[in-house]
């Protein structure tokens, strides 16, 4: 089978990123013929690995990019004089690909597969920006409660009439939760399934080992919750002084962060590792008592999450979207609250506290992991999408 993939970007720096490569080599591995395409643009610098990649831009320019795309629709129209695919599978493409590929897409079989939520929402987040869930439809609600400016509302509500307009172009759209799936379904788009990303079977069962360790891997942007995190372990060093804090990643809050911490004493406690591949991360963090996913939004799906699990790590995350499905509380993992430091730091110290503990969840962690958090698993239930879709296809042209 033949799968043309399309993403917004095409740097291994970020979850969809991450996804679209897993997806991509996945199927090539186990037979099928796939190829990626994606907009020359970066959101976190990085080495692309786009087969195909067409105009992106950044900064204000982006506004105008994300709504109307010629390059994005030039480029897939090629793809698929050129490649033939049976079916293609969209991720992201409301940022740089725009709606322009939508009535390109009507002559095959086509999958969206939903890993935000912008299919209802102009800023992808369902999130107001004083920190509380947005319960308005796309419109006037955006300009009110100032999740959009003034200059921004226009494109941005064109954008979503756009889409709307053309989404029959997509013959299913799956979802990466039911919290995605719910959202959108509200907002007026039908999904037809729940398909729960994989993560790549790295080595794992080491158990907790040296000094007692949380782990944090992530954009280091506000709504992943990074100030909480802080707050809250310096909550934790007053019972584990010997504690120590490991944050990979980057992003638009560094600065702010590093001198939060600084400002909270944290300095000889945090460890700041920068943006790491997925190799470098998983052996850093091997041996760590618990990862932190402290998201003050409703995480679409949270894949740091599972890939801590996959790594034999107990998580400590915000009950809140995709994260409360995938970790399951009590036996791989603990919720808490979101935005609030003192019951994520009462979480951390109760894995740091106690080893067996923190080893025995890492252990379920890892068997969960392995049981329903595989890339065989996930790219499966994917085949079967795209293997319906072109039968049905078939049928029709007969």
């Amino acid at each position: 089978m033949k799968v043309l993939l399309l993403n917004d970007y095409a740097t291994p720096t970020a979850g969809a990123e991450l996804l679209t490569l897993w997806l991509r080599d996945a199927l090539r591995e186990s037979g099928h013929d796939a190829r990626v395409l994606a907009s020359r643009a970066q959101l976190i610098p990085g080495p692309a690995f786009a087969d195909a990649d067409c105009f992106g831009a950044s900064g204000r320019m982006q506004t105008l990019s994300a709504l109307v795309n010629p390059s994005a629709a030039r480029s897939l129209r090629r793809e698929l004089e050129s490649f033939r695919p049976d079916v293609v599978h969209v991720n992201m493409f409301m940022w740089q690909l725009s709606p322009s590929i939508l009535p390109v897409l009507r002559t095959v079989p086509s999958v969206y597969y939903a890993m935000t939520y912008k299919a209802v929402c102009p800023t992808g987040s369902k999130q107001l920006p004083r920190g509380t869930h947005c319960v308005y439809p796309a419109g006037a609600a955006c300009l009110r409660e100032r999740c959009l400016t003034a200059a921004g509302w226009g494109p941005r509500l064109l954008q979503q009439t756009r889409w709307h307009r053309n989404r029959a172009a997509f013959d299913r759209v799956l979802a990466v939760s039911a919290a995605v799936r719910s959202k959108l379904e509200v907002g007026g788009v039908p999904v037809a399934d729940v398909v729960s990303p994989g993560v790549p079977e790295t080595a794992g069962g080491f158990g907790p080992t040296g000094r007692p360790s949380v782990t944090f891997a992530g954009r280091l942007a506000r709504e992943k919750g990074v100030d909480v995190l802080l707050r809250a372990f310096r909550i934790v060093l007053a019972q584990r002084p010997d504690a120590v804090l490991l944050i990979a990643g980057t992003g638009p809050e560094e600065q702010r962060l590093r001198a939060l911490a600084a400002e909270l004493g944290l300095d000889d406690a945090v460890r700041w590792l920068g943006q790491l591949p997925s190799a470098d991360l998983a052996a850093r963090f091997r041996g760590a008592w618990a990862h932190a996913v402290p998201s003050t939004w409703a995480e679409p799906y949270g894949l740091t999450a599972a890939e801590a699990m996959m790594r034999g790590t107990a998580v400590v995350v915000s009950a809140v979207g995709g994260l409360a499905e995938s970790v399951v509380d009590g036996r791989t993992g603990l919720h808490v609250a979101p935005n609030d430091p003192g019951a994520l730091a009462e979480a951390l110290a109760r894995l740091l506290s106690n080893g067996s503990l923190a080893a025995r969840m890492g252990a379920t962690a890892r068997a969960h992991a392995l049981d329903e958090l595989t890339i065989v698993g996930w790219v499966g239930r994917l085949l079967r999408h795209y293997r319906d879709l072109t039968t049905r296809a078939k049928r029709s042209a007969a």
